[in-house]
């Protein structure tokens, strides 16, 4: 039997955005792993590619379960938490290593992405409670 998360009939803000983000996810995990060279020639030369590729299949499954929940409508506030974490991690990763020059400078727009992602969350899950 299944248990329906939302009380609406229909899909809610937090369902489009669970999606929204699992394409940008997916499509920037899977990136690296299919072709690491031009990955590399937009974010810069890489010592550890085992690394990236790692972060990159983390992602790509986080893409995945957040959009397989906005798909069935079941953004329960885990996903969210996952979402926003998500989020969260990535921006702080992307500002201090930007910060210790250790990646190139273009990862501030993913900073900026992410940022961007956690405030459509907190409009969205607010909008849910209303």
């Amino acid at each position: 039997m299944s248990h329906p998360v939302h009380d609406k009939a229909g899909p809610d803000l937090t369902d489009y955005l669970a999606q929204a983000q699992a394409a940008f996810y997916v499509i920037t995990g899977v990136w690296p792993l299919v072709s690491s060279s031009t990955f590399q020639k937009v974010t810069g030369p890489k010592v550890d590619v085992w690394l990236v590729k790692t972060a990159g299949v983390l992602i790509t499954v986080v893409g995945a379960v957040l959009g397989l929940a906005g798909r069935r409508r079941r953004v329960t506030p885990e996903i969210a938490l996952l979402a926003v974490g998500s989020a969260g991690g990535l921006t702080a990763i992307d500002v201090v290593y930007v910060a210790k020059r250790r990646i190139s400078p273009i990862y501030l727009l993913d900073a900026v992405s992410e940022l961007g992602l956690i405030a459509l969350w907190a409009i969205a899950w607010r909008a849910r409670k209303r």
